[in-house]
């Protein structure tokens, strides 16, 4: 690679290290923030750590521990696909320093590979959360020679290259797909959610298709299924190969080793050498603006001041593919299972999920809104809504509107986007589970108040870790302290109760647990909404 290459690159992490905020920002809460990242990041690498390390532990004491090299290999490929997938809008295309990038003296496929390379090495460490403890483990229980360390860590860093190449052609088709439409945002958010919810249900699309006793029976041997994996998805199947054969002295693996490597740089190459030659066209493309030729000034809709708030905040979703899917995802899955529970039953429908579980009839019936709301709380908009104001929130600023006014108007928002999914999920699941009339009000209600919740809280969150100074939007969507801070408390919180309620409602009056929830939750959510009252007075 060219020098002023590694130059753009290193400029790009410089922009956003959190070093580098830490060690020259002259903002205690930006460094503040910084260091709060560094210990949340560091918290769950060491998860990730012990998490795969146990992974090995398991695999060698059941005997199989050669099919840890292609369980890491898959590992790595799958979050690799999924993070770029889901990043190359925003990072790859339609990112907001286009017009400053294409003014460099840059070739076009240079700045492509440049925006890649970024989402690789930030990436990165999150592979070497499977690539280092799964190396040790292998190392130590397999007993290989000492030349199977060097080569893991090389072959180590082109194991996410494919994957990750293959995800962002994928992203590019569907931009190129869409950039051709008058209402491209719309078109590329429909296809992106479709592909998302391919890949979600494949799991399952496979079992239907194979369904017989063979596969059932390979199934439950892990080294049988990963190399039946393997032998589809050959770039893991060489990384084995090659960790394998040098781990027990045999230097033909290094060939193995070697077809990763070409390979990866050949197609490298090839899809890249395809993205350069549309890459301004599809930029440009969606960037731009439909404008009506016959245009023609119609009388205005009058709107209170919260509604048109509520209504901007429509706007900015629908106007960004990486927000709406982060965001509306769990009102789609709570679409897609009411639907599956109406069709299937709930029972069979938990069956599935619980991969055939014993479980006692009618045991989960008492956590129904908190099965729902494990999907529509998964995020609110108004943890990223204050951070995406970014650069134009000196705008927002000099609006003759208070603050309390402005975030009214964006709770308000979240809530006309959850609230619908909320009542038609809890009454799909509730008709499905036969539900007296009274038990299927209550869990309307605590649906509601979960809704609340889940608005306040995400704005508590919002405000206190605004983040204005972004590049990429996806820093504050996807990476920002506030959606941490929301997001990981709140799923382990809610699935920690929907465990509770269960066993509770095994020696309890269902209906007594759910007003005890009411009431709870209700208090979080007036105490999450008086603090925001309290934020926007700072």
């Amino acid at each position: 690679m060219r020098s002023k290459n590694l130059v753009l690159i290193k400029t790009l992490l410089k922009a956003t290290s959190l070093w580098n905020i830490r060690k020259y920002s002259k903002d205690k809460k930006k460094r503040g923030r910084a260091i709060a990242s560094f210990i949340g990041i560091s918290c769950l690498e060491i998860m990730l750590f012990v998490y795969s390390f146990s992974t090995c532990m398991g695999l060698h004491a059941a005997g199989v521990i050669e099919t840890v090299p292609i369980a890491c290999a898959l590992c790595v490929s799958a979050i690799a696909f999924v993070f770029t997938f889901l990043k190359t809008n925003g990072y790859l295309l339609n990112f907001k320093e286009y017009d400053m990038l294409m003014a460099l003296p840059f070739k076009v496929k240079d700045i492509a590979i440049c925006k890649f390379l970024y989402m690789y090495i930030k990436s990165f460490p999150w592979y070497m959360g499977f690539l280092l403890p799964m190396m040790i483990g292998y190392g130590i229980f397999s007993k290989s020679s000492f030349w199977v360390y060097p080569l893991w860590l090389i072959l180590g860093l082109f194991v996410p290259i494919i994957p990750m190449v293959i995800a962002a052609f994928v992203g590019f088709l569907i931009a190129k797909a869409s950039a051709g439409f008058k209402k491209k945002n719309v078109i590329q958010i429909v296809l992106t959610l479709i592909f998302v919810m391919i890949c979600f249900s494949f799991q399952y699309i496979i079992e239907a298709i194979f369904k017989n006793d063979q596969v059932t029976a390979v199934a439950l041997k892990a080294s049988e299924l990963t190399d039946m994996i393997s032998t589809y998805y050959l770039p893991a199947e060489w990384f084995a190969k090659a960790i394998t054969m040098v781990g027990q002295g045999n230097v033909l693996g290094l060939l193995y080793g070697a077809i990763l490597v070409v390979i990866t740089i050949a197609l490298f190459e090839i899809i890249f050498i395809l993205v350069g030659k549309n890459y301004r066209q599809i930029n440009s493309a969606l960037q731009s603006h439909d404008v009506k030729r016959n245009y023609k000034i119609a009388g205005l809709k009058k709107r209170s001041v919260l509604n048109t708030i509520a209504y901007k905040e429509l706007k900015r979703l629908t106007g960004s593919t990486t927000y709406f899917v982060n965001v509306a995802l769990g009102e789609i899955f709570a679409v897609v299972g009411g639907i599956a529970v109406l069709i299937l039953g709930l029972d069979k429908v938990v069956g599935v999920v619980t991969k055939g579980a014993p479980i006692p009839h009618g045991i989960v019936y008492p956590a129904i809104p908190l099965m729902v709301y494990f999907f529509i709380g998964m995020m609110a908009t108004t943890v990223c809504s204050p951070s995406l104001e970014g650069k134009n929130y000196w705008i927002m600023q000099s609006l003759p509107l208070e603050k309390k006014t402005i975030y009214q108007g964006k709770m308000l928002f979240n809530l006309y986007l959850t609230v619908p999914f909320m009542i038609f999920g809890v009454l799909c699941f509730s008709i499905s589970a036969h539900l007296p009339a009274l038990n299927m009000i209550l869990n309307l209600i605590l649906g509601l108040v979960l809704c609340a919740f889940s608005t306040a809280w995400g704005c508590v969150c919002g405000i206190r870790h605004m983040r204005l100074d972004w590049e990429n939007e996806v820093e504050v969507i996807k990476q920002g302290s506030a959606v941490s801070i929301y997001l990981l408390p709140n799923m382990l919180v809610t699935m920690g109760l929907i465990v509770l309620v269960v066993w509770l409602g095994t020696i309890v009056n269902p209906n007594l647990i759910t007003l005890v929830l009411i009431m709870v939750v209700a208090i979080l959510a007036v105490l999450s909404y008086l603090k925001v009252l309290k934020l926007t007075k700072k």
